[in-house]
C-alpha cells in the first residue's frame, strides 16, 4: 500500500507542473502575421497608386504588389520571419522581413530587366508601394510585439530546467525542477517513473538537464526516448569553446544539444493531417463492421462490448487503448503479463474470428483521432509484457526509444510479418529494429505504403 501511495503523490506532484502546449498558440499567431503582411502589402501598393497616380489601386501599382508578394513570402518563410525568435525579438522580426523585402523587390527588378517588361510598372510608384509597406510592417512587428508581452506576458515558448545534481542554470522564463524531488531517475527502467517524467516534458518545447557527468549519457537516452528538444549543460564544453554545442554567453553556460525530437513541425503537421483524414473516413467507411461487431460481442457473453488496457505511449506516457472485447470478461488480463496464445481458453468464439482478422484492433481509430495513436508508427506494448521472462525493456535499452513518436495501428514491423506472442528475445528484437528504423526513416510516402501493405496481411497466421 505505501508504494502505491508514494506513487500517486509523485504522480500528484508531477501533474500540478504539466503545462498546456504554447504550439498552437505560436501557428496562430505565424498565420496572422503571414495574412496581415500580404494585407498590408496591398494596401501600401492600393496607396501608392492613389499617391503617385491618383488613383487607389491603380492597376500598375498592383500589379507591382502582386508579383512581388509571393517572391516576399518563399523568402520570408525560408528566412525565419515567421520563427520563434521572430516573436520573443520584434527588432530581429524587423531585419528579417525587410530583407525579405528588399531581396523579392531586387529579384523582380532583375526578372523584369532581362524580359524588358520593366515598362509595365512605375519606379516611383514601386518606391513609394515599398516604402509604405517597410514602414507598415515595421509597425506590424512592434505591435505584435506589444500584444504578446500584454496578453501572454512574453511567453511564447515553454521551457524546463531539470536538476538533477549539476551547475545551476538560471534559464529566463524557464520552470525549473529538481528531479529528485519527483523521483526521477534516469538510470531506473521503472515504467511509472517514465510515465511521470513523460508528462513532465509534455507540451516542452525545450528541456535542459543538469547532472554530474556519470549521469548525462542516461538523461540524453532518455531525453531521445521522450522525443523533445533537450540539451545537457556541459562546463567543459563552454571553457573549451566546443563548436556544435548551444552557448548562453549571457548565462555563462553551454550545453550540449542531445535530442531534437524524430520530427520536425512541418513533418508533425503533415502525419496528424493524414492521421486526422485517414482516420475519421475508415470510422465512417467501416461504421457497419462496427456495429454488428459490438452487437454479436454483446450477443455471446452479455459482457462489455470493449476492451480498455493501459499501454506505453509517445514519451512513455501511459494511455488508455481501445479494442473489441475477445477475451472472456472473468479472464481478462490488463496488464497483458501473458501473450495470447493458439488455441487460447481466454478467448470466446467472436474474439477468435475477430482477432484472426484484426477487427478487434478497429476502436484505436477513436485513440488516433484523440491524438494519441497515429495510424502508422510503433505498435504500443501493454507494461507486462515480456519476451522469454523479461520485460521488453530488459531484453533491449533501446526499447524506450521506440516511444519517441506515437504509437500506431499499423507498422513497419507488422507488415514484415513480426506479429503475434513474443515467446523469444528475438520475437522483440525483430519488431523493435524494425520500429526504430521507421522512426529514423519517416516520410508521409512510407506511411501510405505501410497503410496499402496492411490490408495483405490483416488476415495472418500469427493472428490469434
Amino acid at each position: 500500500m505505501m508504494p502505491r501511495l508514494l506513487e500517486s503523490a509523485k504522480l500528484a506532484n508531477v501533474e500540478t507542473k504539466m503545462v498546456p502546449s504554447l504550439e498552437r498558440r505560436r501557428l496562430r499567431t505565424y498565420a496572422l502575421i503571414l495574412l496581415l503582411d500580404g494585407f498590408l502589402f496591398n494596401l501600401a501598393f492600393a496607396l501608392a497608386g492613389l499617391i503617385w497616380e491618383g488613383f487607389w489601386a491603380e492597376q500598375r501599382a498592383m500589379l507591382a504588389a502582386q508579383v512581388m508578394l509571393p517572391a516576399f513570402y518563399t523568402i520570408a518563410l525560408y528566412n525565419n520571419s515567421y520563427g520563434l525568435t521572430a516573436l520573443t525579438d520584434w527588432m530581429f522580426a524587423v531585419r528579417k522581413a525587410m530583407v525579405a523585402l528588399l531581396v523579392s523587390a531586387g529579384l523582380v527588378n532583375f526578372i523584369a530587366f532581362y524580359t524588358k517588361s520593366n515598362d509595365e510598372f512605375s519606379r516611383a510608384g514601386v518606391t513609394i508601394g515599398l516604402a509604405l509597406t517597410a514602414i507598415m510592417i515595421i509597425a506590424l512587428r512592434r505591435i505584435m510585439a506589444a500584444v504578446i508581452a500584454r496578453r501572454w506576458g512574453g511567453r511564447v515558448a515553454n521551457r524546463l530546467v531539470i536538476a538533477d545534481g549539476g551547475s545551476t542554470f538560471p534559464y529566463p522564463d524557464a520552470v525549473s525542477v529538481s528531479a529528485a524531488e519527483y523521483g526521477l531517475d534516469p538510470g531506473s527502467h521503472d515504467p511509472f517513473m517514465l510515465d511521470r517524467l513523460g508528462k513532465l516534458l509534455r507540451n516542452q518545447d525545450h528541456v535542459v538537464v543538469s547532472c554530474p557527468r556519470d549521469r548525462r549519457e542516461d538523461w540524453a537516452f532518455l531525453l531521445k526516448s521522450a522525443g523533445v528538444y533537450g540539451e545537457i549543460v556541459s562546463e567543459p564544453a563552454h571553457s573549451l569553446g566546443a563548436i556544435g554545442v548551444h552557448r548562453y554567453d549571457d548565462l555563462d553556460r553551454t550545453t550540449l544539444v542531445v535530442s531534437t525530437g524524430p520530427l520536425r513541425l512541418r513533418s508533425r503537421i503533415i502525419k496528424r493531417s493524414f492521421d486526422t483524414v485517414l482516420a475519421s473516413a475508415a470510422l465512417l467507411a467501416l461504421s457497419p463492421i462496427l456495429i454488428a461487431t459490438a452487437i454479436a460481442i454483446k450477443l455471446e457473453d452479455r459482457g462489455p462490448v470493449l476492451f480498455v488496457q493501459r499501454r506505453l505511449g509517445r514519451g512513455n506516457q501511459f494511455f488508455d487503448m481501445l479494442k473489441f472485447r475477445s477475451m472472456r470478461h472473468e479472464k481478462l488480463d490488463h496488464d497483458g503479463a501473458r501473450s495470447t496464445a493458439r488455441d487460447d481458453d481466454r478467448v470466446t468464439r467472436i474474439g477468435a474470428f475477430i482477432r484472426r482478422t484484426s477487427i478487434d484492433e478497429l476502436p484505436q481509430l477513436i485513440n488516433v483521432l484523440k491524438g494519441e495513436m497515429s495510424v502508422v508508427g510503433p505498435r504500443p506494448h501493454a507494461i507486462g509484457s515480456q519476451a522469454n521472462n523479461k520485460f521488453f525493456w530488459e531484453v533491449d535499452r533501446m526499447y524506450w526509444q521506440r516511444h519517441c513518436l506515437k504509437p500506431g495501428l499499423t507498422g513497419l514491423a507488422q507488415v514484415r510479418g513480426h506479429r503475434g506472442a513474443t515467446e523469444r528475445e528475438e520475437d522483440l528484437t525483430d519488431r523493435l529494429q524494425s520500429d526504430l528504423e521507421y522512426i529514423n526513416d519517416w516520410s508521409l510516402l512510407r506511411d501510405i505504403e505501410i497503410v496499402l501493405r496492411t490490408a495483405m496481411v490483416l488476415i495472418h497466421h500469427k493472428a490469434y
